[in-house]
Order: C-alpha cells, then sequence, then structure tokens
C-alpha cells in the first residue's frame, strides 16, 4: 500500500519522543482481541437513518488515548490533526480522511457508559493478565483515595455536583468523589474499583472490595473495626488494619513495643501497593480531577483508567518474573 507523505516524513524523523515510545508500549500490551470480542457484540451495525457507525477499533483507540493524556472530547480531537504519534496509534492517514470529531467519540463514551462497557473492559483486561498468572488471590489491600471535584457554582444551574460531597482527611475537607479500590497484596494490581460520593464512610464498601477467595485483607487506620461489622461475620479472611497514628506514637519503648512497631511498619509496606495503580491514574494519566458530572459517568472513566493502569503495571510484573526466569 502507498504511504502518504505525512506517514513518509514521520517514518524518517531521527528522534523517538516520549509520546512515540508510550504509544508504541501500550499498544503492545494491549488486548485487543480481547476487548474487541467482549464489546463488538453491542456495537451499532449501521442499521437505520443518520451517518454509519465509525469503525469500532478505531473509536476504541480515541477513547483510550483521550484518557491516557487526560484529554477532552475535543482536545483529543485536535491531538489527532497534531500529533503524528497519535495519528499512528488511532489509524489515521489524514492525506486520505479527516479525523473523526469529537461528536462521534462524544457517542461512543456514552454508548460505553449506558451498557456499561467500560467495566467490560475493566474485566477483559483483568481476564488477559490472570491468564499469565499476575493475579494471585490470597491477599488484596483496600484503600478509597479522595478525586476532587470542581467546587465552583460558576455555571449554568449555579450550584455544585449534587451527587459529589464534602469528606474530611487530616483535619481538611475535600469537595468530590471518591474511589473505593481492591488491589493485589503482591503484584499491586487492581481487582475491584466502586465509585461513591465523597460522604461515604470507607469502611462501608471493605467488604465489596474482596474478591472471594482471599485469606488476608489490609487496610489503613480508617478501617479499624471491620471485623466486627455485620457484613465481615462469615468472612473466612484476617484482617490487618494499621493502627491510629495516636495508638502507634503510645506504644511502649520495650521489646514488645518495638516488635509491634516493626509489624507497622511492615503492614505499612504493603499497604503502599495500593498507592501505585493510583499514581499511574493520577499522574500519568493526569486523573487529578473528576472530568464529568454525576457518579456513574466519573465511574465508568475510572474502570478505564485502571485497567490500563494495570496494563502498565503488570509490565514491571512481567520484566521481574522474567528476570527471575532468567537467573
Amino acid at each position: 500500500m502507498q504511504i502518504s507523505f505525512s506517514e513518509l516524513e514521520c517514518a524518517n524523523k531521527k528522534r523517538v519522543t516520549r509520546r512515540d515510545r508510550f504509544l508504541a508500549e501500550l499498544d503492545a500490551l494491549t488486548p485487543w482481541p480481547s476487548l474487541m470480542a467482549a464489546i463488538e457484540p453491542y456495537y451499532p451495525k449501521g442499521e437505520g437513518r443518520g451517518r454509519s457507525p465509525m469503525g469500532l477499533g478505531r473509536l476504541l483507540r480515541m477513547y483510550i488515548v483521550q484518557n491516557c493524556f487526560g484529554l477532552s472530547d475535543e482536545g483529543i480531537e485536535d491531538a489527532l490533526y497534531d500529533s503524528q504519534a497519535i495519528r499512528r496509534f488511532v489509524g489515521i492517514d489524514l492525506g486520505r480522511e479527516d479525523a473523526p470529531d469529537a461528536t462521534r467519540l462524544l457517542r461512543f463514551r456514552h454508548w460505553l457508559e449506558a451498557r456499561p462497557l467500560t467495566e467490560t473492559i475493566f474485566n477483559a483486561i483483568n481476564a488477559h493478565r490472570a491468564e499469565r498468572g499476575l493475579f494471585l488471590r490470597q491477599g488484596t489491600v483496600i484503600d478509597a483515595p479522595l478525586i476532587a471535584a470542581p467546587p465552583s457554582t460558576q455555571n449554568r444551574t449555579g450550584e455544585r455536583d449534587q451527587e459529589m460531597h464534602q469528606s474530611k482527611k487530616d483535619n481538611q475537607w475535600h469537595f468530590g468523589m471518591k474511589a473505593p479500590m481492591g488491589v493485589d497484596a503482591h503484584r499491586g494490581l487492581t481487582h475491584t474499583v466502586i465509585g461513591t460520593a465523597g460522604n461515604v464512610s470507607d469502611i462501608r464498601q471493605a467488604n465489596a472490595l474482596l474478591q472471594g477467595d482471599e485469606t488476608v485483607v489490609f487496610g489503613d487506620a480508617g478501617y479499624t473495626g471491620v471485623e466486627k461489622r455485620a457484613e465481615s461475620q462469615g468472612v473466612p479472611v484476617t484482617w490487618h488494619v494499621a493502627r491510629r497514628p495516636g495508638k502507634r506514637r503510645a506504644l511502649a519503648q520495650d521489646t514488645e513495643g518495638k516488635l509491634a512497631a516493626r509489624l507497622e511498619q511492615k503492614k505499612a509496606r504493603i499497604r503502599a501497593k495500593v498507592e501505585h495503580p493510583f499514581h499511574v491514574v493520577k499522574n500519568l494519566f493526569k486523573h487529578k480531577k473528576t472530568r464529568y458530572k454525576g457518579l456513574a459517568k466519573n465511574t465508568a472513566q475510572l474502570m478505564t483508567l485502571f485497567g490500563f493502569a494495570n496494563l502498565l503495571l503488570a509490565r514491571r510484573c512481567l520484566s521481574a518474573i522474567n528476570a527471575q526466569g532468567a537467573s
């Protein structure tokens, strides 16, 4: 097939940018056949009036790039014209066709949210990783990080998002939602994500974050007393919940107190793995605030974000496994 001048110019450039490397790696890591097989049965086939639907593969790739770079619908449309790396990832050649507009992506995103198919994408990615032995179900780390929402009332309705709420943390009030999540205690990969309002207590979602095969669960001091709750009775797990800071400072300096402090440090190292996927979502994918209105849309986006965070984190796990096998 004859290539266009824009593709030839990109192929001849000497320097490979970080965006080029990131998208090439993302393309190689993503289980495209599994994702397509999971959502293609629901995709419209172009019957009836209106524009015929665009190819599912292109819109899915466009949606993924949008989330991985933290772009709006209009922002990813502009990026397709500005970046050859993004065009190559999506599969667009401007020498032969126009880039998909923001409206097409908006409708595709609403279609994913209505099914909900972003959860299907999340589960398909995790199933693909599980086939490679990257999910070990013996232990789970749970946490409920806060995600800020715009507090401004300078909008059409003159009010803040009614599904978001205030939450107090470290003597400061935050407005937004929480993302209760369960993470594999061995690999640090997210297996469960839930979206709740900011004022929902962490401990109320604890049992919903379990896979069902765990023997141990780790949580911070916000989960103190979880083993006494009615929904925890009969659940065959051992809860390792951190001591509250005041109780840690009050530990005696004798041998028993020092052993208890050392145990708290070891539990903290395990709990730290819950921060790894959230670090990717917050700092690499630039998702520091909610983008949409309402819990349903933002939770649907979190499913996609944490699914692809698992892909990037699993790369490190596979490298470690390969290194152990070579040694």
